[in-house]
């Protein structure tokens, strides 16, 4: 769940071509695509203009079959409740796969080789089908050499619509990330270990929707769906709003009980953000979208007010209608230990979610996978509709974002902080912090659990829950 500042709780492109140049306002100030029942992937590599200046070679990426030219992976937009196909075929060199992130799905279709399905290795295909259960603004990546492969592109937006929710009069969709870029345009090493072993290896490059501060034109006076998704393998978001006002409307997905007002928040990998702007009133006033971590305040993104002033107030937007949860039985809930720690610099074993050669964290002092009797053995077995409570103590000064595929949990409770009564999949766990997460068992398989920044995932920080 994205982190909100004291204040706020208590106030309750596309690509052109194959070169990634932005389309500005067409592409995304209005849904760009219907909703589709089916899609064609290809993972493909190419070339893109990312840092504004200089062609990069060796990205990689999600296409659609029948746009091939467009590189950046395509937003794709399904029906809540309506079975959805996808159909990937790869053209890289390497294996890979899909996950769809934060999906509620069957197990089968979760994408991590290995534990839920082979790899997809070059010019073979997979069919992945299935029902989303949730609205919301979600995302897609690769489970397979992570690091690289989502650090040279494999990261597209995933939008699950709901006929019954209101209609704005704009949506924008942002896929925010860096890129580790030299100063000829290319990509440089991926990871250093001694950042690895921090906070992880930043970016060179800040980017949006692989622009460099794109602008995107709305409507004068008129309410903006605003869908943030932190597809970055490393880089946590401390973003702000300048120009305008925002409601927030759904974090990670889910909706919030009861919109409030945007203002410092914090977004790390693999967290989502729904915010519905208003626009200003005056045709060419610009709202500016900034990130102000770790130092120096950088725009991301812009948005110019166009057109008559349809005098829009903050004041229409109604709660989302919220998405199907059980909630867990706190009194009877089983406790289950989730202590994040670093440990001793070891050379790592592979796994399925690869190896940087390198273990410098864990999750119950067990670096994935572990010197035990069995590495590959779940961190738990939980019972299919029984209630937990994850007790997640972080041991380490370094901010962990912890993502659980396939389930969603509330937090109930934080030794630092206040917190929303939200439902999320994944927590961005402070320095010292412990929280408790409850949740239903309520989908039955092998689902990972690991930290999303990549690097620490990649060096210990991950295993899986079993349900059965």
């Amino acid at each position: 769940m994205p982190s909100l500042s004291r204040r706020t709780l208590l106030k309750t492109g596309a690509g052109l071509a194959a070169y990634g140049i932005g389309l500005g306002a067409a592409a995304f100030a209005h849904r760009s695509a219907e909703a589709a029942n089916s899609v064609e992937l290809e993972a493909a590599t190419g070339d893109a203009l990312l840092d504004g200046q200089h062609l990069t070679h060796g990205v990689m990426t999600y296409r659609r079959k029948d746009q091939a030219e467009m590189l950046m992976p395509p937003t794709l937009r399904m029906r809540k409740g309506e079975r959805f196909s996808a159909r990937l075929t790869n053209r890289l060199d390497e294996p890979t796969t899909i996950h769809w992130h934060g999906l509620r799905i069957d197990n089968r279709m979760d994408g991590v080789p290995f534990l839920t399905q082979p790899y997809v290795y070059t010019g073979d295909s997979f069919d992945y089908s299935f029902v989303p259960p949730d609205a919301g603004t979600f995302w897609y990546h690769p489970h397979c050499n992570t690091l690289t492969q989502m650090g040279r592109g494999m990261t597209g937006m995933l939008i699950v619509e709901d006929p019954a929710d209101q209609t704005f009069d704009a949506d924008i969709a942002i896929n925010l990330r860096d890129w580790r870029l030299g100063s000829d345009g290319q990509f440089i090493e991926m990871f250093k270990p001694r950042d690895a072993a921090k906070n992880g290896t930043f970016g060179t490059v800040r980017g949006a929707n692989w622009q460099i501060r794109p602008d995107y034109h709305a409507p004068s006076g008129g309410l903006v769906r605003l869908r943030l998704v932190a597809s970055d393998v490393t880089r946590i978001y401390q973003l702000k709003l300048e120009g305008a006002e925002a409601l927030v409307i759904a974090l990670d997905g889910q909706p919030v009980p009861s919109p409030f007002m945007a203002e410092n928040v914090t977004l790390g990998p693999g967290q989502r953000l729904d915010l519905v702007l208003r626009m200003p009133d005056t045709e060419g006033a610009t709202v500016s979208l900034i990130d102000t971590r770790p130092s120096a305040p950088k725009t991301v993104a812009l948005f110019h007010a166009h057109g008559q002033n349809l005098k829009r107030m903050l004041g229409d937007v109604k709660a989302l209608a919220p998405n199907p949860w059980q909630e867990p039985d706190l009194k009877g809930a089983e406790q289950v230990p989730l202590i994040l720690s670093a440990t001793a610099e070891n050379a790592a074993r592979d796994s399925f979610c690869g190896s940087l050669g390198y273990s410098f964290w864990a999750i119950n002092r067990v670096p994935w996978p572990g010197d035990t009797s069995d590495p590959m053995a779940p961190l738990a077995e939980l019972k299919l509709g029984k209630s937990y409570i994850f007790n997640l103590e972080n041991l380490t000064p370094h901010l962990h974002p912890i993502h659980l595929h396939g389930m969603n949990f509330k937090v109930i409770s934080s030794s630092t902080r206040k917190v929303p009564e939200a439902v999320t999949d994944t927590y961005l766990v402070a320095a010292d912090e412990k929280v408790q997460l409850a949740l239903v068992a309520d989908n039955p398989g092998d689902w990972v659990l690991h930290c999303h920044i990549i690097e620490h995932q990649k060096t210990g920080m991950t295993s899986y829950i079993r349900v059965t």
